[in-house]
């Protein structure tokens, strides 16, 4: 398959907007459910300048739906049915697609596109069905990444309130997550004091067997406590969400697993089309254009979370696939998965200087125009301010016929004053087409032009460097020995001495080509560094090409300081020491004695 990297290395230079930044359309100015049963399940129908109708559940989600429930006080969203399984609507149907994390507070804080949208009927109105208004002993999660894991709070007496234990355990989470309907617990923990609540107290000491339905039915009649009472949190299985990262928009980048509140990678060991067709899957992307690796979008940090990934690509999530267990791998982060989906979206103009030219559009892997019929002016305007061109434009008009054989995936955009994206505005459904009257291509000139970027250094900033270009020794007489620095992120930085041994000295010295360590050396011996910490808990096994191969924990948690700082003495330099003392014919013998 063609490889899509030099696409998303474009972008990244031209600095497009990823889809992230696209924000709701002004003109939703209301939010309603209705013909259900209770006031907080039915048909989703939303305003539009005034004028209400449905929206089309073709991309609507259990996400999407969360963020509604929360923003109408009805607590989580429990399932979304089918299209129309509250009765038809009346009134437009709006085709418009959320892209919710499901943090949000409100759908206004979702990204929106409408662009390529096919057709809706009243058959596929969107729905949801609430958890309800929050009553006596009612739950939630505050303060984790999704509903699913965070700060146990309880609302009593018409108020949410936390809740403190001595002797929160697995039982009691479990509970929790049962009640919240977020699946099984994964982990049970007590709040860290610089995350601690100050407002009331809903819950003081709580003892579950674990089988209850509800916390409330735990046992809360408890003698004085003899710990230290703490606000208590719960992570649920519910809580494991996947997502894509710097990848230039929403459905393409590093794979990203939320696992037990924290995000981790996933190994490019055995990664492959089903298994990134899953991921696609899972996040409403499409289907899998690439299946990428060797951190082709950057090196994440962190956990690598899984590792040897086998879908059989009908999986529904990318953690029920078959792979190592959690956190089980032998992978760095030079390693890192990712995908291209094909909801992918991308947006150029094509003369050099990206600012003028012909209007294309990437779409399902492929570069497409874009029809002229019908084009409002404002699409021009949104068009330019998309590309970083400036904030207006012109499109450029033939009134001859020139013969081209071009193809097109989009005609009759109709952007409005009311889009404040390209990717919001109405246009016919996406449709790879031909042409061949010149007349038919869209054409504009933007009043701007993107900003001077700054030239890129030579190694270590080159994506082409060697190991060896990123790392050195210093404060030593010959780069043999000294405190170990390595480029990543765009600078050098140290490496703490957190279980820094010879193992770890031995790959440092090789990628210094230096020759075998001598000592590994801890305590900032060569002087303290500045900057960023870049590695702690260096764990080599002594055969890695480089120290970026080997496991650690990034160092950016603030566990250590420069006085830390891990360095090394190779052989290299012992040898310049030693050569005045030496037979010279001995030198090319003894140098062979320690190579691998």
């Amino acid at each position: 398959m063609l490889s899509l990297w030099p696409l998303l290395r474009l972008l990244r230079e031209r600095e497009h907007k990823s889809l992230p930044s696209i924000l709701l359309c002004p003109q939703f100015t209301g939010f309603r459910l209705v013909n259900g049963s209770m006031a907080c399940m039915g048909r989703v129908e939303v305003e539009v300048q005034g004028t209400w109708g449905t929206l089309c559940a073709s991309r609507w989600d259990l996400l999407d739906a969360h963020v509604l429930c929360h923003h109408l006080g009805c607590g989580f969203a429990v399932s979304v049915p089918e299209g129309g399984h509250f009765g038809r609507g009346t009134g437009p149907v709006w085709s418009d697609s959320f892209h919710c994390k499901g943090t949000e507070t409100s759908l206004d804080q979702c990204p929106v596109t409408a662009l390529g949208a096919s057709p809706c009927s009243h058959e596929n109105d969107a729905a949801v069905i609430c958890s309800g208004l929050p009553h006596n002993a009612s739950l939630r999660l505050v303060g984790g990444g999704s509903r699913c894991d965070g700060h146990v709070e309880i609302f009593q007496r018409g108020t949410w309130g936390r809740v403190l234990d001595d002797q929160w355990d697995m039982e009691d989470a479990s509970v929790v997550c049962r009640q919240l309907r977020c699946g099984e617990a994964e982990a049970a923990y007590t709040v860290p004091r610089a995350e601690r609540g100050t407002g009331p107290v809903g819950l003081r000491g709580v003892r579950c067997a674990g089988h209850e339905a509800s916390l409330s039915l735990c046992n809360t009649s408890l003698p004085e406590a003899t710990g230290i009472m703490e606000d208590v949190g719960a992570v649920c299985q519910g809580s494991r969400q996947v997502r894509l990262v710097d990848g230039a928009g929403r459905c393409a980048g590093r794979v990203e697993i939320y696992y037990r509140g924290q995000w981790g990678t996933v190994c490019d060991d055995a990664w492959d089309t089903a298994d990134a067709n899953v991921v696609c899957r899972q996040l409403s992307c499409g289907w899998a254009v690439e299946a990428a690796g060797s951190a082709r979008f950057g090196e994440g940090s962190g956990h690598i979370w899984l590792d040897g990934v086998n879908c059989s690509g009908d999986e529904t999530a990318l953690w029920n696939c078959s792979a190592e267990a959690w956190g089980q791998h032998d992978c760095g982060h030079k390693e890192d998965a990712g995908v291209v989906c094909s909801e992918f979206m991308a947006l150029r103009l094509e003369n050099s200087d990206g600012c003028s030219g012909r209007l294309q559009v990437f779409y399902n892997g492929t570069w497409g125009s874009v029809g002229s019929n019908s084009m409002t002016p404002h699409t021009a305007k949104l068009v330019c301010k998309e590309l970083g061109c400036g904030d207006g434009g012109t499109r450029e008009i033939s009134i001859f016929y020139g013969r081209v054989n071009g193809t097109a995936w989009l005609d009759h955009v109709q952007c409005g004053e009311s889009n404040s994206s390209f990717w919001q505005c109405p246009s016919d459904p996406w449709e790879l087409q031909s042409y061949d009257d010149v007349r038919d291509e869209t054409n504009i000139t933007c009043n701007g032009r993107k900003p001077e970027r700054t030239p890129v250094a030579a190694c270590p900033n080159s994506t082409s460097c060697t190991d060896r270009e990123k790392i050195r020794a210093v404060g030593g007489k010959d780069g043999c020995s000294g405190r170990v620095e390595v480029w990543h992120r765009g600078s050098w930085g140290t490496v703490c001495d957190d279980s820094w041994d010879m193992q770890d000295a031995e790959v440092a010295c090789r990628q210094l080509g230096c020759g075998p360590a001598v000592s590994a050396l801890a305590e900032a011996a060569f002087g303290e560094g500045t900057g960023p910490i870049w590695l702690e808990q260096v764990e080599c096994r002594g055969t890695e090409p480089s120290l970026q191969a080997c496991w650690a924990r990034t160092g950016d948690g603030g566990a250590c300081r420069h006085k830390e700082d891990a360095a090394v003495n190779c052989l290299g330099e012992w040898l310049g020491l030693l050569r005045p003392y030496l037979w010279p014919r001995a030198l090319p013998e003894l140098w062979a004695a320690f190579q691998p």
